[in-house]
């Protein structure tokens, strides 16, 4: 993706500096960070896996590795590409104004209305204060460990936990969250997923709009990241049969195909997962 020359978005809320969480011992770091993230993408209890750990401690004030510098930058940059794209389809495509989230960049550990963010929580959007929850160690998690690649593969999380806030603006968050509380377990993931691959599709719909940013191999990278956090593939990695009941996201073709669909449409419009029996 060609970030050069794009600038930096001013809604980036940086607390690595501020130290993180650290482990005494057991699993390495990113070895912790994918036993989490199958957790969170796969809704696989990972106690088991963790059984034996040192409890997590929160470390000293740090300067950042220039590493961790760039990430911010990188995300920092796709930020600001989602807060002109959806400036403009808001108005175009549902005439009215958007207003954008803040990114807020920890690391090991950190505090939300919605809970505490952590591995274990993955990235996420928090509603109640209007932000999106990045580890940009994850970024590392999901092309070493997770088998998605690339800095577009990378663009493509950080999308996508917009575009949750993109449904948090269009009031479609709540109206789901107030469905789950009324229907049982299985029907509650089913109402997920539908919300996480509309979140897939309207990343698509970004995807489209930044066309002149991306470079050969750009999209297939967006469409295997897709695939790769797939809730079968991921319980599949995990050592257990897939089982639908318990998806929170989606399968691998799902999510590639609604995420293809909001790229080749570019429309909003085409990505309503909940007016639809087949996804």
């Amino acid at each position: 993706m060609r970030l050069k020359g794009v600038r930096g978005s001013r809604n980036i809320e940086d607390r690595r500096r501020a130290g993180g969480a650290a482990r005494a011992g057991g699993i390495g770091g990113v070895g912790l960070l994918v036993i989490l993230a199958l957790g969170y993408f796969a809704g696989i209890d990972v106690t088991p896996l963790l059984q034996g750990q040192a409890p997590m401690t929160q470390s000293a004030p740090r300067e950042l590795t220039a590493g961790e510098e760039r990430a911010a930058e990188f995300s920092s940059r796709v930020l600001a590409t989602t807060e002109q794209v959806w400036g403009q389809v808001f108005p175009a495509q549902l005439g009215r104004e958007y207003t954008p989230p803040v990114l807020v960049l920890y690391s090991g550990v950190t505090q939300s209305p919605c809970g505490s963010a952590s591995g274990a929580t993955g990235p996420f959007y928090c509603p109640a204060d209007r932000k999106a929850y990045l580890d940009t160690e994850f970024f590392a998690t999901l092309s070493q460990r997770l088998g998605a690649r690339g800095d577009f593969a990378a663009a493509y999380v950080i999308a996508h936990e917009v575009a949750h806030h993109v449904q948090n603006e269009l009031g479609i968050l709540g109206q789901v969250n107030q469905r789950r509380q009324a229907v049982g377990e299985t029907q509650a993931n089913a109402l997920t997923v539908r919300l996480e691959l509309q979140a897939d599709c309207l990343s698509g719909v970004w995807a489209r709009a930044v066309d002149g940013l991306l470079e050969p191999g750009d999209i297939e990278e967006a469409l295997n990241a897709a695939r790769m956090i797939g809730d079968d593939l991921l319980q599949k990695r995990a050592g257990r049969v897939p089982q639908p009941h318990t998806f929170t996201h989606g399968t691998s073709a799902q999510r590639a195909r609604w995420f293809a669909q909001g790229y080749e449409t570019g429309d909003i419009r085409q990505c309503d997962t909940f007016g639809v029996e087949r996804l």
